[in-house]
């Protein structure tokens, strides 16, 4: 409905607010951002990123990147995504393509948006639910695709500012099985990019990722900014737990506050993370571009629906990386984002305790954080009952 829009940074959007969070969702690609968390204090906080082109007027020419901001929803992720007779765009139709409004109500203190997107590549539909709960400083993301057949790779982009202070983001991680470098043959854009990163080389902490230089073997992608000039992508795969949601936690001393992501890891088993830290140098990046992707999915890194459906060195792993649809059965993709004030010395997190209706973050220093958040939506989809 048009009414209900507003231009927000150069893109329409509608929001979806209550005394907590204030959330815009634009209709060009579902991006989502920006998101108030906080609203009821004096210091609210905007974690996500908002690419320095939003509101300038500059056409990209890629549907994903026009809008580009915070959170969306790719299907397929990634880019390669020419697939038996298919041709998908960059991130997927879902990604670039205009959403249709469904609805904006609040029900028994749940205020949800729902938007629809009738795919063409590969025909079928998405509905997208956005949510918050009263008193809670959490998002509930939910995708049902529904008629769609065959294998896809797809992917949350959760996306988060950079402030230039050092050591403004200080990243942490459920316990992983497996992280590893991209491989150069699942980079989109070499030849515009500069990398820093050793190609394909398995890790086994984020404090602790192998170079390409002698003189620093190693690099620190839990704290961040690291230095500019690069461009880099890594994935990390968390130790499937059956009981309890995979994490990530994202400490900000300066707004004394923590992003965390929840989602089901037997589903959604990856976490991209990209790096772009003024090392990709085509238009619209220019070399000026600083932001941290930390995207929750099921695919061969960011490569795209080809790589990730053939056969490849994290399926064979037994690592799945595409879900297998069927136009008889709508999946859902439940995700959960949002954010918690942390005590003063909580420095990063070593810990997450899940609890009824809530996670407890502790801190490396032994502090703790209690985010009230009902993670059985990620099992049940359902917020009400």
């Amino acid at each position: 409905m048009d009414e209900l829009k507003t231009a927000i940074r150069g893109e329409l959007s509608w929001v979806a607010a209550n005394g907590q969070v204030e959330v815009a969702v634009t209709e060009r690609g579902g991006h989502m951002a920006p998101v108030s968390f906080f609203r009821d204090s004096k210091q609210p906080v905007q974690p996500y990123y908002l690419s320095p082109w939003q509101g300038t007027g500059i056409s990209t020419g890629v549907p994903v990147l026009d809008p580009l901001r915070g959170d969306f929803f790719c299907m397929p992720f990634g880019g390669e995504n020419d697939y038996r007779g298919e041709s998908h765009p960059q991130h997927g139709e879902s990604a670039g393509s205009p959403w249709e409004f469904l609805s904006l109500q609040e029900n028994g203190g749940v205020t949800e948006l729902r938007l629809g997107l009738s795919t063409h590549v590969r025909p079928g539909r998405i509905t997208k639910r956005v949510s918050i709960m009263a008193g809670q400083n959490a998002i509930y993301l939910q995708h049902v695709l529904e008629g769609y057949s065959g294998r896809m790779c797809l992917s949350h982009h959760a996306t988060l500012a950079v402030p230039e202070a050092p050591g403004s983001l200080l990243v942490s991680m459920s316990p992983l099985r497996l992280a590893r470098v991209a491989p150069r043959d699942a980079l989109a854009n070499v030849g515009n990019e500069y990398y820093f990163l050793a190609a394909g080389r398995i890790f086994t902490r984020l404090e602790r990722v192998p170079t390409i230089w002698k003189d620093q073997p190693f690099a620190d992608l839990s704290t961040h900014p690291i230095p500019r000039g690069f461009m880099d992508v890594a994935a990390v795969f968390p130790r499937p737990q059956e009981k309890t949601p995979a994490w990530t936690a994202v400490v900000m001393p300066a707004s004394r506050s923590l992003w965390f992501a929840l989602r089901d890891a037997m589903q959604l088993p990856q976490t991209t993370i990209w790096v772009s830290n003024g090392g990709r140098h085509a238009a619209p990046w220019s070399g000026v571009n600083r932001c941290l992707g930390l995207e929750d999915g099921c695919a061969y890194f960011a490569a795209g629906l080809a790589p990730s459906a053939r056969r490849n060195d994290l399926n064979a792993r037994g690592i799945p990386t595409t879900l297998l649809l069927r136009p008889d059965r709508a999946a859902r993709v439940n995700h959960i984002q949002g954010m918690v004030r942390i005590p003063g010395g909580f420095d990063r997190v070593k810990s997450a305790a899940f609890q009824d209706d809530a996670v407890v973050f502790t801190s490396r220093s032994g502090k703790k954080a209690r985010a009230s958040v009902r993670w059985s939506f990620l099992r049940t989809g359902d917020l009400l009952s």
